[in-house]
């Protein structure tokens, strides 16, 4: 009757569930700094995720409108010398053209036709490709972490075992009690590695998607631009 009283405390004494906070403060120390390290990856990778999900809705819908006014403006020179149009990709694209159009019929004829077709559709292509780099820029973070922060949450897990069989040999005991501690701190480490790179693998292909698919969208734009001034270049 006397050891019943130790028996109920010691059970309501015994975790119910993981306590994370628990798990990194009883950690070691070299275990806390690579959980810090993807933690802080993993916020991050969501201030990215948000940042680029509204950037990208807005490039679109600015490309979008732009292009529905191109094709209607009965002035383009006008519409390409508006300034508030600067910060719109399409915008920049047919600015590429016009730019290269205006050197080479500076004297009032063209020599060489073929040469200004190749010398437009090169400029514009230049600027497609300028723009979706600027737009996958930040993107490679997200590569990085996806591919990385597994294999650094498993450098924690590994060095968190090792410290546990470590302890085992310094208390000469290798019963469970002693061992699952430092096992389930290690293993944590791996968690949050996967909790980081998971989310990052998922929003870099995603957002690699987008950014082709603007990509194409452009050089469409950029294509039937192109024709419109090949057609022009045949009245020199």
């Amino acid at each position: 009757m006397t050891d019943l009283p130790l028996i109920v405390l010691a059970t309501v004494a015994a975790p119910t569930r993981l306590d994370p906070v628990e798990l990194f403060m009883d950690a070691d120390i070299v275990v806390q700094a690579v959980m810090l390290g993807l933690l802080l990856a993993s916020v991050w990778t969501w201030m990215i995720i948000v940042s680029f999900s509204l950037r990208m809705g807005k490039v679109r819908r600015k490309c979008r409108t732009y292009e529905a006014e191109f094709w209607e403006a009965d002035d383009v020179e006008a519409l390409l010398k508006d300034r508030s149009k600067k910060d719109i990709a399409s915008a920049r694209v047919a600015g590429a053209a016009m730019q290269e159009w205006r050197r080479s019929t500076k004297g009032g004829k063209v020599l060489d036709r073929d040469g200004l077709r190749q010398r437009l559709a090169a400029s514009m292509e230049s600027q497609v490709a300028a723009e979706a780099d600027d737009l996958s820029n930040r993107l490679n973070f997200l590569a990085t972490v996806g591919s990385v922060a597994p294999f650094v949450g498993l450098f924690g897990t590994v060095w968190g075992i090792m410290n546990s069989f470590f302890q085992i040999g310094q208390q000469q005991n290798s019963s469970l009690a002693v061992v699952a501690p430092g096992i389930s701190e290690a293993l944590f480490a791996t968690a949050i590695g996967l909790f980081a790179a998971i989310p990052a693998v998922i929003a870099y292909n995603r957002f690699s998607h987008a950014v082709n698919g603007l990509e194409a969208r452009l050089q469409r734009f950029a294509d039937r631009f192109h024709g419109s001034l090949s057609r022009e270049i045949e009245g020199f």
